[in-house]
């Protein structure tokens, strides 16, 4: 399933506050960084995972190489958002399971273009929530009415001016 009522992704957003990006980057030009930025200065916790990045910081949060090494201290982790492409999340997924199920995590999103059902049934067998094909971003700004800033039609009625 690729659709998604604007409830279930309201409520998995509103209650998500630390994600775990994999493959995000350090250039300022690419839509991980994008999407890292925003989705900070909306007040997620947003904890980076770049193997190559390893060590370095990004909003004031250390790189970690992966999932597996995000220290305890760090506190739960709720969503891992990826980054990378579709034949690469069954490991990273089978990783988040290992690595933050007992941590709180509660759900799994794949990025725009970014499709694995079998990773996606194995992240369901598992107890979790997956969105796949769509950015926490985009759906933050429509379902909670920031696009309507920038004349796009959001779908979402709304009171506020």
């Amino acid at each position: 399933m690729t659709d998604y009522t604007d409830k279930f992704l309201r409520e998995l957003l509103s209650t998500t506050k630390t994600i775990a990006m994999v493959g995000v980057s350090l250039n300022e030009m690419r839509p991980s960084y994008f999407v890292a930025r925003y989705l900070n200065l909306k007040g997620f916790r947003v904890v980076p995972i770049n193997p190559g990045q390893a060590g370095k910081m990004l909003f004031g949060q250390t790189i970690y190489p992966s999932l597996s090494e995000i220290p305890e201290e760090i506190g739960p982790i709720h969503m891992v958002d990826i980054f990378r492409r579709s034949d690469h999340v069954g490991p990273i997924v089978d990783d988040a399971i290992a690595a933050l199920s007992t941590r709180g995590l509660r759900s799994i999103w794949m990025q725009i273009g970014v499709i694995n059902e079998d990773a996606k049934a194995v992240a369901e067998a598992a107890g979790l929530e997956v969105v796949m094909n769509r950015c926490p971003k985009i759906e933050h700004q429509r379902l909670f009415g920031e696009l309507r800033k920038a004349g796009f039609n959001t779908g979402v009625i709304s009171s506020k001016l």
